[in-house]
């Protein structure tokens, strides 16, 4: 009886696996894959010479066709100045879809870079508020000091006027200063 229920088991696992290679056969069998890699490797061949000449496929594409007259019909050159502007277009903006594959490895290298340039600004946007609000506070202690020296002068010419300052000394103007600098 173990035997009997030994020998199903094995045999489901052997139709399971047909099953399996059956259902991927178009992926690993080398009947399939041999077509598949020919295509690929035509179509890399033609895309290394395409690469190879894109400087020449260039200028041939943006050179004016000189006296030269395409044989379409009338209801079609609308059409064909459309097809025509595409690989023109395309070319012109292959380099820079080459640089944006070529960079596309070094995305992750480049967004920590950017995360710390954004971590650097952070810190200079603060250290720029600080430096704006003691620059703020200066003014208005310049204001305060500046609205202060008119009395001051005033009171001194209203002291001279009356002769009850007769010469400034040393002391009396050093004190004089220290009021100001402390207003």
């Amino acid at each position: 009886m173990t035997d009997i229920q030994a020998e199903i088991y094995q045999k489901n696992l052997e139709i399971e696996l047909l099953k399996l290679a059956k259902d991927t056969e178009d992926v690993v069998h080398s009947f399939f894959l041999a077509p598949k890699c020919h295509t690929l490797q035509s179509m890399n061949n033609h895309l290394e010479t395409v690469l190879k000449e894109t400087r020449s496929l260039r200028q041939r594409l943006l050179k004016p066709m000189c006296q030269e007259n395409l044989p379409i019909e009338a209801i079609y050159q609308r059409s064909m100045v459309h097809l025509l502007e595409l690989p023109v277009t395309f070319i012109e903006k292959l380099e820079t879809y080459l640089e944006t594959i070529r960079n596309v490895p070094h995305l992750d290298a480049n967004l920590k870079k950017m995360s710390q340039a954004l971590a650097k600004m952070d810190v200079l946007v603060t250290e720029t508020e600080e430096l704006a609000e003691h620059i703020l506070k200066w003014r208005k202690q310049r204001k305060e000091v500046s609205s202060c020296i008119p009395k001051l002068l005033a009171e001194e010419n209203v002291l001279h006027k009356h002769d009850i300052i007769t010469s400034p000394s040393p002391s009396t103007s050093k004190v004089h200063a220290q009021t100001i600098n402390a207003k």
